[in-house]
């Protein structure tokens, strides 16, 4: 019970109500005074009434305000997580040129091909250090890590093995960024 409400019935009760003959004017009064007290009460009862209503809105408005927070969080963390996702994702074509240049390294100046491993060797690390991780590509075929887009028949290999790696495959945390492309055996 609120404390209005207690105050308004202490004051009611405090009223007294004499058991003795009372004449016309005071029962008159006093029937005004009963009637005015039954109002108030009645008032007291409404906006007391109106009150919780308001609070429960508020906690209710609250809570909503907490969950959308953390939706909001969890949607913020989710989004920057794609986003390095995007950003790496586009930078692979250029890891693919330095393998490339690499393995053709033997027709180039030594100075140079130096120079060139050491630029990927950087590119790697700060990829690496952003989540992007290679697929392993060897031993038995995997079509939810592994394109395989040629085929051959292999004496003394069990088939679906891997015979080759035609382009990394890249991942980042249990994400697949691209597929390994690769050679299976029939």
């Amino acid at each position: 019970m609120s404390r209005n409400k207690r105050k308004a019935e202490e004051k009611a009760a405090e009223i007294p109500v004499e058991a003795t003959e009372e004449t016309p004017v005071e029962n008159e009064d006093m029937t005004k005074v009963q009637e005015e007290l039954k109002k108030l009460q009645e008032d007291l009862t409404k906006k007391q009434q109106e009150l919780d209503d308001t609070i429960r809105l508020l906690q209710r408005n609250q809570a909503d305000f907490e969950n959308f927070r953390r939706r909001n969080n969890s949607v913020r963390a989710e989004s920057y997580e794609n986003g390095r996702r995007d950003a790496v994702a586009e930078l692979l074509p250029s890891l693919d040129d330095f393998d490339r240049i690499i393995a053709n390294a033997d027709k180039a100046d030594e100075a140079w091909v130096e120079g060139v491993k050491l630029v990927y060797r950087k590119l790697n690390d700060e990829l690496k250090k952003l989540g992007l991780s290679e697929i392993e590509a060897d031993g038995r075929f995997d079509p939810n890590l592994h394109n395989a887009v040629l085929s051959e028949q292999a004496e003394g290999v069990e088939s679906e093995t891997i015979l080759a790696v035609l382009q990394k495959g890249y991942k980042m945390g249990d994400k697949i960024l691209r597929h390994s492309m690769v050679k299976v055996a029939e």
